[in-house]
């Protein structure tokens, strides 16, 4: 039987273009999304592929359980699961409420635990599994205005570690992928209006928009992201993590040859702060 998987936020962007991908590959993939998927019109210019849809929304408990049950009642086990579902808001740290920095956690950080905590026993149990965590290179090189983003994905980046350690005895391969800049509808659903229009950083809080706006669409396509996590699902020996997109070895190779100072001096020129 061909192997099974699970990708969370496999209606749009690298969920969708990983589930397309896996599927035309042979993975027998459960996609989900927070909303009952309408189904395609005949004459659709997008393909479906093979992709079993169930609705999930990672945020919250139940919504994981039933999603989970049904996931497992069809497949009869998961071989492989990838935590991809983020969303993102942007606005200075002084300004994001408390309200909305937790709303950015739970489904970045939270969402991956629910998921995590409902799929590893059985993988843990049978003795095998591959599990991706899809974090960004912006947890290693934050982006101001994103500070919450940021730190929700360096977060996925230490639970990565952990899990990896954790679970070696079990035959359990934990692997992180760190996109660059990608172009996706991400930007489509980011919540852009978390400071106020009389913001002490509005002028800051423009440019670094304008940058952020004018820099996704010239980006790699999704597809690149779907291909990593294919070689890593498929690796004898999966590598800790996987960089993603046009000059992404930059960000680790300054971080270890820079000293802190020189490399957030270079993000704020970027940004044109």
């Amino acid at each position: 039987m061909n192997p099974s998987v699970l990708i969370t936020g496999a209606s749009s962007g690298i969920g969708e273009a990983t589930a397309q991908h896996l599927s035309a590959r042979g993975w027998r993939v459960f996609g989900t999304s927070r909303r009952e998927r309408p189904p395609r019109s005949s004459d659709s210019s997008v393909p479906s592929g093979d992709v079993r849809f169930v609705v999930m929304d990672v945020g919250d408990e139940e919504s994981v359980r039933r999603g989970l049950d049904q996931v497992l009642e069809e497949s009869g086990g998961l071989d492989a699961v990838v935590c991809n579902a983020g969303m993102g808001i942007y606005g200075a740290v002084e300004d994001v409420s408390i309200e909305a920095a937790l709303a950015q956690f739970q489904t970045n950080f939270f969402g991956v635990l629910r998921v995590l905590r409902a799929t590893l026993p059985g993988m843990r149990e049978r003795g095998s599994g591959r599990v991706i965590l899809v974090g960004s290179l912006a947890g290693r090189a934050p982006i101001p205005f994103q500070a919450h983003y940021s730190a929700s994905k360096a977060a996925v980046d230490a639970l990565s570690g952990s899990l990896r350690n954790e679970l070696a005895p079990f035959g359990v391969h934990i692997s992180l992928v760190e996109p660059g800049d990608v172009n996706t509808p991400f930007n489509d659903a980011m919540r852009w209006t978390t400071s106020p229009q009389n913001s002490a950083y509005r002028d800051a809080l423009g440019r670094a928009e304008t940058c952020i706006r004018e820099s996704l669409p010239k980006a790699p396509p999704a597809s690149d992201v779907a291909r990593c996590i294919e070689r890593a699902l498929a690796a004898r020996s999966p590598r800790v993590r996987y960089t993603v997109g046009d000059s992404a070895w930059l960000v680790p190779f300054a971080r270890r040859v820079l000293p802190d100072r020189l490399s957030l001096a270079l993000i704020r020129k970027h940004f044109g702060l």
